[in-house]
């Protein structure tokens, strides 16, 4: 979620992941990366009669903030304001959690693509729209596990295909549509019929999907994982209940990592580190962590928010290169271990150390995260759950200037004036518009105009991922019982990993 704000420090007006009612100062990048500023001036001198989080919460409140999150290990970011948690990426709008993309929008946890569009989870793609899990793909449209593949709509765990429509489990096949070969002139005569017409690809949608029924589908997604347990895992060894988790070893309950050691509980990145707990956001070369959001570079950190290149700092936000620091005041290394270990003898006492911050030190409410996409709850719930929530969604409604059923059904008969006009979303009513570079990537393709907004197209992707929950059910071949996110009631056919590869293979 993101939200219109002004620097606290430079007046300069930004985009920011803090809602305008947060109250600590927030600061645009420059800013908080500038000599204009000195976080070590807000440092509290640790009372050991006082318990430690109050005393933390006062810093943490204080401290500023930055307005979003540019990873040093990515690159500096080139006219790509509206993204978050992304580094080295030019010329791209509303990507997360993404590295070193191209004139890409509206996607998450891309890697190395040029012109990727409403994409979840991809690396070295080219030219794509609307995929799940896609790798080294070119011209791939409407697809799900779907890998070195060209020029291709409607994958389902395919690879290798080239030319293909609306096809299952298929490798290494060209010129097939719904997964019947044909002659290259009717192919193309089939898929011209469908593309580019807004009600012909919402008919098809719905097609493949019953069509998608006839095939097995594996128990899960995951690729070369071995001895793990979870989803989305991919060349990663002793992983349980890991989703999202490429090249990671000897984790369990991680969500969204790339190249981790020996961690658990944790959340995001994860990069070249090791020796993790309870983190969110910690990555490129850090060890020993503990309770930590977002780090770099670093290692020994216990409870702090946002450090870069530190060491042995307990309680601390917002550093640079400290060492030896409790509450962001400088300490001796014999009064540090002094202190860390009162510290850590009152949070044990508690029966907390080792856990991560309570919901109260989130600078978001629940249905600002992550969280509310992958484990929806209400308000009334979330509440009861000790999460805050935020009614005050930043977003316009009512002041669209073109209804949905008034867009061109065809891109061919899309005006350029409609990058002047203001959508309205059909599920959520909210406001959107249509760029020039959308447009032109939408008619280079020969796609229709959505009538969603980004932020329902995104959940609908995740429905089409798949849960991150899991039921026991039995292989519909061998009957052998399976651990699998589909769920009993669903109708899919899901073999086990052994059968499904004898069936397709």
């Amino acid at each position: 979620m993101l939200y219109s704000r002004i620097c606290d420090l430079c007046g300069k007006s930004m985009i920011t992941m803090y809602n305008t009612k947060y109250p600590s100062p927030i600061y645009c990048h420059d800013c908080h990366l500038s000599d204009k500023w000195d976080p070590f001036s807000f440092g509290i001198e640790y009372d050991k009669n006082k318990p430690f989080f109050e005393q933390f919460k006062k810093l943490f409140n204080n401290v500023p903030k930055e307005a979003t999150h540019i990873g040093t290990g990515g690159g500096i970011n080139i006219n790509s304001d509206y993204v978050n948690f992304a580094g080295g990426n030019k010329n791209c709008y509303l990507i997360f959690n993404s590295t070193s993309n191209e004139d890409s929008r509206y996607s998450r946890g891309i890697i190395k693509s040029q012109n990727a569009y409403d994409i979840y989870f991809a690396e070295q793609i080219e030219s794509c729209y609307e995929g799940v899990n896609l790798g080294r793909c070119n011209g791939v449209m409407y697809s799900k596990n779907a890998t070195d593949s060209f020029d291709s709509c409607f994958l389902l765990n395919c690879s290798g295909c080239q030319n293909c429509f609306g096809c299952v489990n298929l490798h290494h096949k060209s010129y097939y549509f719904l997964n019947e070969l044909l002659h290259k002139e009717e192919w193309e005569k089939r898929v011209r019929e469908i593309l580019g017409s807004y009600e012909k690809i919402e008919l098809f949608k719905k097609k493949f999907d019953e069509f998608s029924l006839k095939f097995p589908q594996k128990e899960n997604n995951n690729l070369k994982a071995v001895s793990s347990f979870g989803d989305y895992i991919f060349e990663s060894k002793n992983c349980y209940s890991c989703f999202e988790a490429f090249q990671c070893e000897n984790c369990k309950y991680a969500f969204s990592i790339k190249l981790a050691k020996d961690s658990y509980d944790v959340i995001g990145r994860g990069i070249k580190s090791e020796l993790l707990l309870e983190t969110v956001a910690v990555g490129h070369s850090c060890s020993r962590v503990i309770g930590t959001w977002s780090l770099e570079n670093s290692h020994d950190i216990e409870y702090s928010y946002d450090l870069r290149g530190s060491s042995y700092c307990f309680g601390c936000v917002g550093i640079k290169h400290g060492q030896y620091c409790i509450l962001n005041k400088v300490y001796t290394e014999q009064e540090y271990n002094q202190i860390r270990k009162i510290i850590i003898a009152e949070l044990c006492k508690k029966g907390i150390y080792g856990q991560y911050f309570s919901p109260e030190f989130s600078p978001w409410a629940y249905n600002e995260t992550l969280a509310q996409e992958n484990f929806p709850l209400t308000k009334k719930e979330a509440l009861e759950q000790g999460f805050r929530w935020e009614d005050d969604i930043q977003k316009t409604e009512g002041r669209e200037t073109l209804q949905p059923e008034n867009i061109p059904d065809h891109i061919k008969n899309v005006p350029d004036s409609i990058t002047k006009e203001i959508l309205r979303c059909i599920d959520c009513n909210r406001n959107y518009k249509i760029t020039n570079q959308e447009l032109l990537f939408y008619r280079k393709m020969n796609i229709p105009i959505p009538r969603k907004c980004f932020y329902c197209r995104h959940q609908d992707r995740i429905v089409r991922r798949g849960p991150y929950k899991f039921w026991n059910r039995n292989c519909a071949k061998c009957q052998k019982e399976i651990t699998t996110n589909y769920a009993p009631d669903r109708s899919e056919i899901v073999y086990c990993e052994k059968c499904y590869q004898q069936e397709v293979y």
